[in-house]
């Protein structure tokens, strides 16, 4: 059973509460799409101004929409185009303070402004992405990359 709890301390120290009550959540259970759902909506809860939180899963050498909290959302993301194909042709998590100076980044909710991707990569495999929109520029610091990249690699545990 879910029970919300008070997130205290330093915004480090915020992240790994949440991590470890993603652990708890996802214990038991191997379902991807279950996991993936439930850490998205555990990510909704918990970050404040913010229009979008979700994944992006590999199939067949592009990234397909996965579970997500937010508007509708664009279907298929090619590797190497716009914040998502980027992080997971580079391997690495993309910070990026206003989108809209991004080369080639994708519009799939014109509110948004600044975004976070963290690639899900797993014995040297890129599975996927998990991706964070906010309509506020520079909305993601560098505490909340360590934050979210803790997170992702809790959850990567159960993937």
């Amino acid at each position: 059973m879910f029970s919300q709890v008070n997130y205290e301390g330093s915004v480090l120290k915020k992240y790994e509460t949440l991590s470890k009550q993603l652990d708890a959540l996802l214990q038991g259970e191997n379902d991807l799409i279950a996991n993936l759902s439930n850490a998205s909506a555990l990510l909704n809860q918990f970050l404040d101004n913010i229009n979008w939180v979700g994944f992006y899963l590999m199939k067949d050498g592009e990234l397909v929409l996965g579970p997500f909290q937010g508007l509708p959302a664009c279907v298929r993301i090619a590797v190497g185009r716009g914040v998502c194909g980027t992080a997971v042709s580079e391997q690495k998590t993309m910070l990026v303070e206003d989108v809209h100076a991004f080369p080639g980044h994708i519009a799939c909710d014109a509110a948004s402004n600044s975004e976070i991707v963290i690639p899900l990569i797993k014995n040297d495999e890129v599975l996927g992405v998990l991706d964070i929109d906010s309509p506020s520029k520079a909305r993601f610091t560098k505490e909340d990359q360590q934050g979210l990249e803790l997170f992702v690699e809790t959850l990567l545990k159960f993937i």
